[in-house]
C-alpha cells in the first residue's frame, strides 16, 4: 500500500476542509444546536432509564453529525468531477485505491474533529468521561466513520449530478438515522420497527455509544463489535470496486 500517496491526498483534503471556515462552523454548531433545542425541550418533560433525554440522545447527535458529514462527503467526488478537478487527481501515478482510502482517511479525520466538538460540549450537560470511554469512543468513530465515508463515496462515484447525489442520500440517510434508536429507546418497539432497527449498522453504532457515554446499552458487545467491523469492511470492499469503475 502507498501509504506515501494515501497520506498527499489527506494533506489535500484536509487542506480544503480548512479554507472553508463555514464548514468547520456548522460542523460546531449544527450537533450543538440540535441538543440545546430538540434535546432540552423534550428533555425537559421526558426522562429515559434514570437520565434526562438530552444525555440519552448525546450518543445519537454524534451519530447524526458523523452520518451526515461523512456519507455527504461523496458529493466532492461529483463536484471535482464537474470542474475536471477529479481527472486531474485519476490521471496522477497513484492507484485508484490509494486515492480510496486517502479520502476515507479524510472522513475519519473530519468525523473525529466534530465528536472532539460535541464531547467538549458534553460536559456541560452532565457527560462523564474516563479516558476508557473516550478511547473506545474514539475507536468506534474512527470505524464508523470509515464505513459512512465509504457508503459517502461509493454514492458519489455513481452519481454525475449534485442534484442526483442530494436525492439519492436523503433515501439513505434520514432512513438509516430516524431507524438507529438515535432518537428513543430500543425496548418495546412494535415488531417491525424492531425488525427494522436490528438490520441497520447504524443501530449498532448509536447502542455502542450510548454504553459507553451513559451506560445504556441494548446489544451485546460482540454483537456489536462483529457488526461494526463487518459494516466497515464490507462498506469499503464495495467503495473501492465502485471507485475503481468509476468515470472521470
Amino acid at each position: 500500500m502507498n501509504l506515501a500517496g494515501i497520506s498527499a491526498i489527506w494533506q489535500r483534503e484536509i487542506l480544503t476542509f480548512l479554507r472553508e471556515r463555514p464548514r468547520i462552523i456548522s460542523a460546531a454548531i449544527n450537533p450543538i444546536f440540535w441538543l440545546i433545542t430538540f434535546g432540552a425541550g423534550l428533555g425537559s418533560t421526558v426522562a429515559i432509564a434514570g437520565i434526562n433525554y438530552q444525555q440519552f440522545i448525546f450518543a445519537g447527535i454524534i451519530v447524526q453529525t458523523m452520518l451526515f458529514s461523512s456519507i455527504f462527503y461523496g458529493s466532492y467526488l461529483v463536484w471535482d468531477r464537474r470542474i475536471d478537478l477529479l481527472k486531474a487527481v485519476l490521471v496522477t501515478p497513484l492507484s485508484r485505491q490509494v486515492i480510496f482510502f486517502g479520502k476515507v482517511l479524510s472522513g475519519v479525520t473530519f468525523a473525529l474533529i466534530q465528536t472532539a466538538i460535541i464531547l467538549a460540549f458534553g460536559f456541560f450537560i452532565g457527560i462523564n468521561y474516563t479516558l476508557v470511554s473516550i478511547g473506545l469512543v474514539v475507536l468506534i468513530v474512527t470505524f464508523a466513520a470509515a464505513a459512512l465515508t465509504a457508503v459517502g463515496l461509493t454514492i458519489g462515484s455513481l452519481m454525475t449530478s449534485p442534484e442526483g447525489f442530494q436525492l439519492i442520500t436523503t433515501f439513505v440517510i434520514f432512513p438509516l438515522f430516524f431507524l438507529s434508536g438515535a432518537l428513543f429507546p430500543l425496548e418495546n418497539l412494535p415488531a417491525y420497527l424492531a425488525a427494522l432497527t436490528a438490520v441497520n449498522p447504524v443501530t449498532y453504532i448509536v447502542d455502542a455509544l450510548r454504553g459507553l457515554l451513559v451506560g445504556i446499552q441494548y446489544y451485546g458487545g460482540l454483537e456489536t463489535i462483529l457488526v461494526l467491523a463487518g459494516f466497515a469492511l464490507v462498506a469499503n470492499i464495495v467503495g473501492i470496486q465502485a471507485f475503481k469503475k468509476m468515470r472521470s
